[in-house]
């Protein structure tokens, strides 16, 4: 593969430039619409005069859990475990409403005063009393198997985290989550549990938007990828293709592949989740095809011809569902999108600003061939507010 050299993707960003809470009214962030080179202004209320009549809008339906949970040990010591993904039972949504314990991998704040034992934490609440037990059971690099109990089987795990943990809210906000950031860190479609970042890109939506595209007749769909904190992750090799990417769970409704199917050459997804979500159908098709696992390694789009069409791929995915008896795509993705990618499906993408030197500015270069500076450079200059609360922007993929 040709070096990708991360420093060629790197751009100042002041501190005063990170929007470090969102405006009163979601809908009224700056919207850049960048099209054939060209770019024009205008507020996210009125995105709906820039998308095409006929379009498809995916969106990612995924909801941030309150997943850092802050231990004191006897001494005072205080322990941050921030629960990164299910591990035993594996399924989200079996994990979250377990009420007989689970496992998770997680992330440990101050690892070096908790080398043995179990921690405990104790919640009294109206009509809700708990003690919550964890127990660290491995390692793997900077990762940790954690084993949760909990002495009252009346209560789910996820009732756990809503009463005890706190919403892990981006760590370059550098401040702490406050109670507003239970809901403005949320969608207004946010309903299906999982994630420990937002999809930033749908914060800006409001009721009053939807709306407004229904009435234009512009369809919507959903999909569910649950965001890791890999997304914060910045690229810290020399060369990007030596940076390993997260790994990711994502479920697609059989129904949405056949709109996407349907839908082709239509589809405007919504942030970078839901980007990754749909491109790497093609590669599950063709997994399917082929007999292999669900599974989209991370340069798999790179290695290998790929001759069958997106819609031979999709027709792959509707049959297997078929013929499993299956109503949701489970499968898991490790794609990384940069410069030199296909896109098959994808045709306008709403996204916000990222960090320099990450994974996200290498998706949106690739995107709109390498253009990524043009498009910053103008948000730089017009006074827009960068990274998850910040201002948002349409662009149309580079032909």
């Amino acid at each position: 593969m040709k070096q990708i050299l991360i420093e060629d993707y790197n751009y100042p960003l002041a501190d005063e430039r990170i929007a470090k809470y969102p405006l009163d009214e979601r809908d009224s962030s700056k919207l850049l619409i960048y099209r054939d080179g060209g770019i024009t202004e205008d507020h996210f209320r009125s995105i709906g005069n820039y998308l095409p009549h006929d379009a498809l809008l995916i969106y990612n339906n995924t909801r941030v859990i309150q997943a850092r949970l802050i231990f004191h040990k006897e001494s005072g010591a205080r322990i941050e475990i921030f629960c990164l993904a299910p591990i035993e039972p594996s399924d989200y949504q079996l994990s979250l409403s377990s009420t007989q314990g689970c496992i998770w991998k997680c992330m440990i704040g101050n690892l070096k005063k908790w080398k043995s034992g179990n921690l405990s934490l104790h919640v009294e609440k109206e009509n809700f009393r708990v003690t919550l037990s964890a127990e660290r059971k491995s390692t793997s690099g900077n990762t940790h198997q954690v084993q949760f109990s909990w002495d009252d089987s009346t209560i789910s795990f996820a009732e756990i985290l809503d009463a005890m943990g706190e919403l892990p809210i981006p760590p370059y906000l550098n401040r702490n989550t406050e109670a507003s950031d239970l809901r403005t860190y949320q969608t207004v479609y946010s309903r299906i549990k999982g994630s420990v970042a937002a999809p930033t890109a749908g914060l800006h939506f409001t009721e009053r938007v939807l709306e407004d595209l229904h009435k234009r007749g512009i369809r919507t769909a959903e999909l569910t990828l649950h965001v890791g904190a890999g997304t914060f992750q910045p690229v810290k090799t020399a060369d990007a293709n030596e940076h390993t990417m997260h790994t990711e769970i994502i479920a697609v409704p059989k129904q949405v592949i056949q709109d996407v199917r349907n839908y082709l050459g239509h589809i405007v997804a919504v942030g970078t989740t839901s980007v990754r979500t749909l491109e790497s159908l093609y590669y599950l098709g063709e997994r399917v095809h082929a007999g292999k696992d669900l599974h989209v390694e991370q340069f798999e789009p790179y290695k290998e011809d790929h001759v069958i069409s997106t819609e031979q791929a999709l027709d792959y995915l509707l049959d297997y569902l078929d013929a499993t008896e299956q109503g949701v795509l489970h499968a898991d993705t490790q794609i990384m999108i940069e410069p030199g990618f296909q896109f098959r499906i994808v045709e306008q993408m709403i996204t916000n600003f990222h960090q320099p030197k990450s994974t996200l500015l290498l998706l949106v270069s690739a995107f709109v061939k390498g253009d990524w500076h043009t498009i910053y450079d103008y948000a730089l200059a017009h006074d827009f507010r960068f990274l998850s609360y910040g201002d948002s922007s349409l662009l149309y993929r580079a032909k």
